[in-house]
């Protein structure tokens, strides 16, 4: 990947973070049409590599994409760029919401209903467009098949590890001791990566010590984060209940307040992980508000840029191997059959309520893939089209 700026990546990022609604799975499509397809910063092979290593990592995987393109592209400048440019719009709007300056009334359940749909017509073209790359033979094509079998019949975070990790054991078993070298477009970066898998460690033991030794509801605040943040496979959806459990459980925050920002957060682009924000910001008692908000969002974020900034650059390097170059075919095989189970559910289940929402979904794919219409435009337009067909219905 060429060199960029810190500038270019943070404007980047901050128009995906606006206009990024649906998820961590459309996030992944969204960051496929902007970077492979518009701007060409890298292939796609390669954005399937970062895709695969960070649905092996714990924590948000969208957040951890866009971490690693960030670095990539420039530095750790431009990965914090590239974090904040996409998760600060939704932390701004889940705190305003939080301090009682917004509400969720029936007409913007018709918007949130777009845009829905919006984000199943992302996702189907970023299965499309990966399929045709990606799955361009029988033996892929198979392996796409009965991941997305496998994932679909055992709806399970261990489903989707194991099912990239057999696709990766396998090609590397079957791949030839010499296959033609690829023309790489990021370059390895090797050699002092390791401290950082340090400090995700340290993180986990230090924390609780502190918290326990000190006594501060600051530390405490941010061991609970950490952890969850350490801990957690499969991204937004997953990390909720978990929040639940040390926030709710304890006390900390009542269910109802908890369940309101849970339902906020549905409604405002970018990554789920930013109802830490909230939920720190709404604690009964210190920290709270803004400083809460503050070490909630950072402390659940330190674990993912600490696993990123420490594995990225081995697995740049191993990936050019002989075999594991043959693994990582079937890897990204893998990672489409994945895309696909998730267009059918929770993409497609969530969205397609009738025959009316099925024909505003193929209008956004045919906006997208024939009109070649913008990704935040089709957004817009689908948010618009879901209030419409809310005032009629």
């Amino acid at each position: 990947m060429q060199r960029g700026t810190v500038r270019e990546v943070f404007l980047a990022f901050l128009g995906l973070g606006l206009t990024s609604f649906g998820g961590p799975v459309a996030h992944i499509g969204y960051f496929r049409t902007e970077f492979v397809e518009r701007r060409h910063w890298l292939s796609d092979a390669d954005y399937a590599d970062i895709v695969a290593l960070c649905q092996f990592l714990p924590g948000p995987a969208s957040s951890q994409v866009g971490l690693a393109l960030g670095k990539l592209r420039a530095g750790y400048w431009g990965a914090l760029a590239a974090w904040a440019a996409f998760t600060l719009p939704s932390v701004i709007l889940l705190l305003i919401f939080a301090w009682g300056l917004a509400s969720i009334g029936g007409a913007e359940s018709g918007l949130l209903h777009g845009l829905k749909i919006a984000a199943l017509a992302v996702v189907a073209q970023a299965v499309w467009s990966m399929g045709k790359s990606l799955v361009p033979d029988r033996g892929r094509f198979i392996v796409a098949s009965l991941t997305a079998i496998a994932v679909l019949a055992i709806p399970s975070n261990l489903t989707q590890v194991a099912a990239i990790a057999l696709a990766l054991g396998l090609g590397m078993m079957m791949a030839p001791r010499a296959m033609p070298e690829p023309t790489p477009q990021i370059r390895p970066s090797v050699g002092r990566d390791w401290p950082w898998l340090g400090l995700f460690v340290l993180g986990l033991v230090a924390l609780p010590l502190l918290a326990t030794l000190t006594g501060s509801p600051d530390l405490r605040l941010a061991d609970s984060l950490y952890r969850t943040g350490s801990l957690v496979f499969g991204g937004g959806h997953v990390v909720l209940p978990l929040l639940e459990g040390e926030l709710v459980g304890p006390g900390l925050i009542d269910r109802e307040t908890f369940l309101a920002g849970y339902g906020a957060a549905q409604a405002v682009p970018g990554p789920l992980f930013s109802f830490a924000a909230y939920a720190g910001a709404m604690l009964y008692g210190p920290p709270s508000g803004l400083w809460g908000a503050t070490i909630a969002l950072v402390a659940i974020y330190l674990p993912s840029a600490f696993l990123v900034f420490g594995t990225l650059g081995y697995w740049q390097a191993l990936k050019h191997q002989p075999r594991l170059r043959g693994g990582l075919s079937l890897a990204n095989a893998a990672v489409v059959g994945l895309l696909v189970a998730a267009l059918y559910t929770p993409v497609f289940t969530s969205a397609v309520m009738g025959p009316r929402d099925a024909a505003l979904a193929i209008a956004a794919y045919a906006a997208l893939t024939a009109l070649k219409l913008p990704p935040w435009l089709v957004v817009v337009l689908c948010a618009l089209a879901g209030w419409a067909l809310a005032q009629i219905s």
